[in-house]
């Protein structure tokens, strides 16, 4: 069954689905002129992932951080031949992957790029990804409707995670950006950033 873009503009569109036990966000970023697509979070059910793959022209997958519930289809992408990018400080926690990413990249997808958004806190290596030229900003697990995700496990701090949305997020991109979490529904910049100091103050 053909997929059904969830957001399209004239350059590029955005599937999405969810899967996995905790309902994960995989989102195909494509380039409408040139029909390559990208990959963000291999999340689970990898089947399903793949399927996608073949049909709407992935050629890699790239990673927000490393936490197990947006990982646990990379073996299988790389098996099927999907070069798997993550940031460098997050790598640690991948059982295998083919390149890393850093602050400021930018990734060709075809005609359309990618920007590299480094957003620790969450995790150390926690990485957003801006689509030039769109509203369209991938939050992975540092940016969602309510509040920052969550920083109690290993690696995490809610100093870095505040800091990372205030000034990579908030300060930066204007109220209409479309935030994509990796979980849950989508929100806007507009939406959430007047709560900023109500997070601080109950501290999650």
């Amino acid at each position: 069954m053909a997929s059904t873009p969830s957001y399209v503009d004239a350059a590029v569109e955005v599937h999405q689905l969810s899967v996995g036990p905790v309902d994960n966000n995989v989102y195909i970023v494509r380039c409408r002129a040139t029909g390559e697509a990208v990959m963000i979070d291999a999340a689970n059910e990898h089947e399903r992932l793949l399927e996608l793959c073949t049909e709407l022209g992935v050629r890699r997958v790239v990673e927000t951080h490393g936490h197990w519930d947006h990982i646990a289809a990379v073996p299988q992408v790389r098996d099927a031949g999907y070069q798997v990018a993550v940031s460098a400080e997050d790598a640690v926690m991948l059982d295998g992957y083919d390149e890393t990413l850093t602050d400021g990249e930018r990734l060709r997808v075809g005609r359309v790029e990618l920007e590299v958004i480094h957003t620790p806190g969450h995790t150390p290596g926690s990485l957003c990804f801006y689509v030039p030229g769109t509203p369209l900003l991938f939050t992975g697990d540092t940016l969602f409707p309510g509040g920052p995700g969550a920083t109690h496990f290993p690696g995490g701090d809610f100093t870095s995670i505040i800091d990372s949305i205030e000034r990579r997020i908030f300060a930066r991109f204007g109220p209409e950006t479309r935030v994509l979490p990796g979980h849950g529904r989508p929100t806007t910049v507009g939406a959430e950033s007047p709560e900023l100091e109500a997070w601080v103050a109950r501290g999650w």
